[in-house]
């Protein structure tokens, strides 16, 4: 390919460049969602995200003939090389033509930087890290994305694979319709309720006048039952901080469960509503009015993303993740959902597979990480 050059973004010209490639790949793309914008600029580095208090990362642009033609971040989480005594590095925001020179001119100046930091392996696409989007969608092109879900073109895993990476975990994602729920196995229903009798378990929903204080809940079970989880890395205090922040507004109660046994949390489901079709309306600009846009008669969204139910390791055999479920049943036909998405689900978690199978939902997209 002439005049192809691979450039290190240094300039808010260059940052300017990475973050607007999508919208030149994708406009004939029906399917695909604008990101936020401002929240882009920030999981790419560019500002302030605490993730990049205990990591650093380095972007990349491809140029031919003066035109930006692809991008990719290198990504070092020193917290996940201090938590798996590795040396890996992490790629995300990868965007390309369909040329696999431009595709092998990204990774190779990835693998440069990420070789200056001594790393030796490598993995992605996360962006920038497994707690926020990830993998890339290998199956399921026929449908735009849920909320914060990622989307791709299709010739992507071709040009990845190319470049020496091969599969090393699928991220499922499950599909399901409200109308489902009446013909749910009756020994689900057992199961459920065998649960709440043996440990008195309390349900309620988070709590708008204690906000903060229940966002912290969560995500510190989210934090404590996916210790085992494959690749998995606590999010930090500032994540947490900044995490809760940026989802204030977004969150809609009646979507999100807390179970408690004996006053303590051991349990926690959070759904949030598919904001995808308005994003794409704002064309991801939350200023000066879309976040007016964004958050106007959210009652009329009547799709859902189940994006988390995490349990701590002491309950998790007991079937507490369908008692949570069970609370937010009520709640869900109230509101008028229609369609729900539980994403994502790891191909080797076998429980929460199961799950779903017996509830009747529906494999229909799968996301892919590479390691090379």
């Amino acid at each position: 390919m002439s005049n192809l050059s691979i450039v290190a973004v240094q300039t808010k010209t260059h940052q300017k460049q990475f973050l607007e490639l999508p919208w030149k790949l994708y406009h004939h793309d029906p399917n695909w969602i604008p990101p936020l914008r401002m929240n882009q600029a920030e999981l790419a580095g560019f500002k302030n995200h605490p993730f990049y208090d205990d990591a650093q990362c380095q972007a990349f642009i491809a140029m031919q003939d003066g035109q930006v033609c692809g991008r990719i971040l290198a990504i070092v989480n020193h917290a996940h090389n201090r938590r798996y005594d590795e040396k890996r590095g992490f790629f995300g925001f990868f965007e390309s033509i369909d040329n696999q020179e431009v595709a092998n001119g990204l990774f190779h100046s990835a693998r440069q930087w990420l070789g200056e930091h001594e790393v030796t392996q490598l993995r992605g696409p996360c962006n920038p890290s497994m707690n926020y989007e990830c993998g890339l969608l290998v199956e399921g092109f026929d449908s735009p994305p849920m909320f914060m879900m990622t989307y791709n073109l299709p010739y992507y895993g071709q040009l990845i694979e190319n470049c020496g990476f091969q599969k090393t975990q699928d991220l499922l994602a499950f599909w399901g319709h409200v109308d489902m729920l009446e013909t749910l196995d009756k020994k689900l229903a057992f199961v459920t309720e065998e649960a709440i009798r043996r440990f008195d378990v309390k349900l309620r929903r988070l709590d708008r006048k204690h906000f903060n204080r229940d966002v912290r809940i969560f995500l510190d079970i989210y934090n404590k039952s996916l210790v085992g989880t494959w690749g998995f890395v606590p999010l930090s205090d500032g994540e947490l901080d900044h995490m809760a922040a940026s989802l204030k507004h977004l969150i809609a109660p009646e979507m999100t469960t807390f179970a408690e046994v004996d006053g303590k949390p051991i349990g926690s489901i959070f759904g949030l509503l598919d904001y995808n079709p308005r994003i794409k309306k704002i064309d991801g600009k939350l200023f000066p009015f879309g976040f007016l846009r964004l958050l106007w008669n959210r009652k009329a969204i009547k799709n859902i993303r189940l994006i988390s139910t995490n349990v701590v390791p002491e309950y998790q055999k007991w079937g507490i993740g369908l008692v949570l479920l069970s609370r937010l049943v009520p709640d869900i036909e109230a509101w008028g959902v229609e369609e729900a998405e539980f994403s994502w689900v790891l191909e080797t978690n076998h429980l929460s597979r199961s799950s779903l199978e017996r509830g009747g939902a529906k494999l229909y997209k799968t996301y892919r990480l590479y390691d090379g």
